[in-house]
């Protein structure tokens, strides 16, 4: 990793936010393991303390990001793309939602606001930050099917039909018939044909686009942090842990190299 990057990654205010995050769920992910192997109750305790700490920490990092979440929704809503536009306009307005209500977490936690029922703004948090990854996720099929399209547009114009393989040429009793060896083999070799011909596109897609291929897993990875929080789809503490610094190490990694980082 050259000065640059390291510069640049450290110049913009979500680093620290974000090696927070990655240190947060690394805890997780260790007192679940701690706990597992049957370790001391005083050992779990401490590492579930310092994960409790670096949740406020960031909490305080984030505090004004719902200004700049919608301002990015300012941004999307003048986009030439319909589903982009929807998607990513929708997504911001519930990011600013989710951190408003984070804000106010932050704000409970440290004695601000008194009487706060922590529970409720908790799963009210969730639920926004699960509708925004759910209307990203979406983002990213829809310009996953785009590209797909496009390079098999591409591979298309590069073929010519071939007399050879064109079924014109077979008489229709030849094709119909029971007992033909084209009716009997046939469905299956095309069938796999097919699925193999759809995996390498998407293969060759994913390969060709990193930004896309790096979005993908960043929120597939964060989409089972809510989905077990709301009690949606429960997962454990440690699987929880495991995609939580997954997806931290990859929003690190398209900080430091922004290239890397899905646009608009």
């Amino acid at each position: 990793m050259g000065m640059d990057s390291w510069v640049r990654f450290n110049s913009q205010s979500q680093a620290k936010e974000r090696v927070i995050r990655a240190a947060q769920y690394a805890c997780t992910l260790l007192g679940y393991t701690l706990q597992k192997g049957g370790a001391a109750a005083e050992l779990h305790k401490t590492i579930t303390q310092l994960e409790a700490h670096m949740s406020l920490t960031r909490k305080l990092l984030r505090l004004g990001n719902s200004v700049e979440a919608l301002e990015s929704a300012k941004r999307a809503i003048h986009l030439s793309d319909s589903v982009l536009r929807l998607c990513l306009t929708i997504s911001h307005l519930n990011r600013a939602m989710y951190f408003a209500c984070d804000n106010i977490l932050w704000a409970g936690k440290t004695g601000i606001i008194s009487d706060l029922d922590q529970k409720k703004w908790s799963q009210r948090s969730f639920r926004y930050y699960l509708f925004a990854l759910i209307l990203n996720l979406t983002r990213d099929l829809y310009e996953l099917r785009l590209l797909i399209d496009c390079e098999e547009r591409y591979r298309a114009s590069k073929r010519s039909p071939s007399p050879h393989c064109s079924t014109d040429s077979l008489p229709a009793d030849h094709l119909s018939s029971p007992s033909s060896p084209l009716a009997l083999t046939a469905p299956q070799p095309v069938m796999l044909a097919g699925l193999r011909r759809q995996l390498h596109l998407l293969v060759t897609v994913l390969y060709n686009n990193p930004p896309l291929l790096l979005d993908l897993l960043k929120n597939s990875c964060d989409i089972f942090i809510p989905l077990d929080r709301l009690g949606i789809y429960p997962t454990g503490s440690g699987f929880v842990g495991f995609c939580g610094l997954s997806s931290s190490i990859l929003g690190i990694l398209t900080m430091v190299h922004p290239w890397l980082k899905l646009k608009p």
